[in-house]
């Protein structure tokens, strides 16, 4: 059997813009300016669509911040759309730091703590969702210098925008590429074809839920109830 053997494809996001315009019904020598304007923004609203539905694996990463003793809150990157897993890293020069996980609370359990200034090994975040001037992350206890310190979280970031210009591919994975054709045409045939919007939007719903099903962590999860409580000494 005669294969490529090649692992390359990765159209731009004119190229998927095309093909989205025919699924729409509209050849490629039909497409104004105006057409193609539509479509980027329609691109950039398909990803953020997606940021808000769930963790994109692809644009998850870790930061490392370097605390400060008596500094409470940090400045977290504005394109940051939320974070996961937190943990600290106590540093005592030896060459062997240790990793501590800590969790994060709401803003009304933080609003309870009755004195915010305590200093002292760090166990809970806070992330506040802030549009200006930056979200920020708030730790309590207060990092107390004791040693070396780094506060360390995964997080979910915004996917890098959509652009026409110059080949610029979309920045999604081999496993979503059809997910986002049939998104961007369900998206198009809203302006450009009423009639077919009823008929691509199912499709673009089937193509995200398969996709969806693959962008999961393959680790094995447990559950187990705590019932220590309900049996006395």
């Amino acid at each position: 059997m005669a294969t490529s053997g090649t692992y390359t494809f990765n159209p731009s996001l004119g190229e998927i813009t095309l093909y989205a315009y025919n699924l729409i019904g509209l050849r490629n020598t039909s497409l104004l300016q105006e057409h193609m304007q539509a479509a980027r923004m329609a691109a950039n609203m398909l990803c953020a669509n997606w940021s808000n539905r769930g963790v994109n694996l692809w644009a998850v990463d870790l930061v490392t911040v370097a605390l400060v003793q008596g500094q409470k809150t940090y400045n977290v990157d504005l394109n940051t759309v939320t974070m996961l897993d937190a943990y600290m890293v106590i540093d005592d020069g030896n060459g062997q730091p240790i990793d501590r996980i800590i969790l994060p609370v709401s803003r009304t359990e933080y609003a309870s703590y009755p004195n915010k200034e305590t200093e002292g090994f760090t166990t809970t975040f806070w992330f506040d969702r802030l549009i200006s001037p930056n979200p920020t992350v708030t730790l309590w206890p207060v990092p107390d210098g004791s040693s070396a310190q780094y506060l360390k979280y995964y997080r979910v970031r915004q996917i890098q925008d959509s652009n026409l210009a110059n080949g610029t591919q979309v920045e999604i994975p081999y496993l979503w590429m059809d997910a986002f054709a049939y998104g961007l045409a369900s998206r198009l045939a809203i302006i450009w074809a009423p009639d077919r919007a009823q008929l691509l939007k199912p499709l673009a719903d089937e193509a995200y839920a398969v996709a969806a099903e693959q962008n999961v962590e393959t680790a094995q999860q447990y559950i187990s109830p705590q019932i220590s409580g309900y049996y006395r000494p």
